[in-house]
């Protein structure tokens, strides 16, 4: 079980990076001018390949949580849990709200500002403090 925990941790952490980084890209592409369409791209290239990295990434991060969860019976049936799945499911929401979000950029349909993102940015902040919070203190 130790080995399932040690690599759940790992591509959580993995994974996080990549949620971290992708709305920083976001914020450089908001404030790029109109006219900067090498950088624009050069932008839109990495935030494609950080997407896809990122979401292989989030694939054995939850099959490693689920394993833990459904085969060893960790947390079954503490409210902790419940709220750890919560904000899981909120992570996953996230990670896709990135990859639409991206499709705007691709299309040249961004809306947003570059402060807007830097908000946006703070989410996975605040959700991986919740998660760990929630694993280590067990609160409830």
């Amino acid at each position: 079980m130790l080995w399932i925990k040690s690599l759940h941790i790992v591509f959580i952490a993995s994974w996080f990076a990549g949620l971290f980084y992708l709305p920083r890209i976001f914020v450089n592409l908001a404030m790029v001018p109109g006219e900067s369409v090498a950088e624009r791209q050069r932008l839109i290239l990495m935030a494609r390949k950080l997407l896809r990295f990122t979401t292989i990434l989030s694939v054995p991060a939850i099959g490693f949580g689920l394993w833990l969860y459904l085969g060893y019976g960790i947390g079954k049936g503490a409210g902790w849990m419940h709220v750890k799945l919560l904000v899981v499911l909120l992570a996953v929401g996230y990670h896709h709200a990135c990859g639409s979000l991206l499709k705007k950029f691709v299309a040249n349909a961004n809306t947003r500002s570059h402060k807007w993102y830097r908000w946006f940015n703070e989410v996975p902040v605040l959700l991986l403090t919740a998660a760990v919070i929630l694993v280590v203190v067990k609160p409830f």
